[in-house]
């Protein structure tokens, strides 16, 4: 697939949201909801892993070398995101979005840039956008951006709403900031990863923490997901200390 397929499909599905919300303004009803939850779950579950699978290859000491190498990345990874405070600042990110919803009024003549600038910082800051964006620009594994647009396809429908039709024009700094990160990787990290064979340690990786988004989705355990996202780096430099 060609680069940015992933963001582009971001970018149509946050559109797509919001002219749904602007056409039909009935909410989903609580069954629709768990129904879209689980579906939404169990494909990114299934993308996850496929994407480890696929990138695991050699002897099955070969393989299981990897999978430590991918361990040891996610744990290093958590360690330097607590140092960064990656999490803590998404956290802040989320809270004053809540506030913004919960301050929102109809008649408010700023509910427009409001609405605009609540879904820029979540849709950029969300961990999705970073892991996606770099699968999509090293491997073309788009899926976990699909995921993305699912859910950010559904809250643009619900904002609207509150915010009008500003929450649309967040699909254009999702496009500069994926898209800059996908074109990096495809032009730049992904010959020189390749070159050195490092680029399946990355997938490895990132098939992992995709896993880890679907738990999230599915409420089954709380993860940090923002603390996580340095592993990618950790991954290929790990796979070639380790060589």
């Amino acid at each position: 697939m060609p680069p940015m397929i992933g963001t582009v499909l971001n970018v149509a599905g946050i559109l797509i949201g919001g002219v749904a919300g602007l056409a039909w303004r009935k909410t989903l009803s609580s069954a629709h909801e768990s129904y879209v939850k689980v579906a939404l779950g169990a494909f990114t579950v299934f993308y996850g892993l496929r994407l480890t699978w696929i990138s695991l290859n050699g002897s099955f000491p070969q393989i299981l070398k990897q999978l430590l190498i991918a361990v040891l990345a996610l744990m290093l990874g958590r360690m330097t995101g607590r140092l960064l405070r990656l999490q803590k600042m998404s956290n802040r990110l989320g809270r004053d979005a809540r506030e913004r919803v919960a301050a929102a009024q109809p008649a408010d003549p700023r509910r427009l840039s409001e609405g605009f600038k609540t879904c820029a910082a979540l849709f950029c800051a969300a961990p999705l956008a970073i892991l996606g964006a770099v699968q999509d620009g090293l491997s073309g594994y788009y899926y976990p951006l699909v995921v993305k647009a699912v859910i950010e396809g559904l809250a643009t429908r619900g904002f609207v709403a509150l915010f009008g039709w500003g929450v649309m024009l967040a699909a254009v700094p999702v496009l500069a900031f994926q898209g800059t990160i996908t074109l990096v990787c495809a032009q730049f990290l992904k010959p020189m990863l390749e070159t050195r064979g490092l680029v399946d340690s990355v997938n490895v990786t990132g098939g992992l923490l995709v896993f880890c988004v679907a738990l999230v989705i599915l409420e089954l355990k709380r993860i940090e997901l923002a603390d996580y996202l340095p592993s990618l780096a950790f991954a290929p430099l790990l796979a070639w200390a380790f060589r």
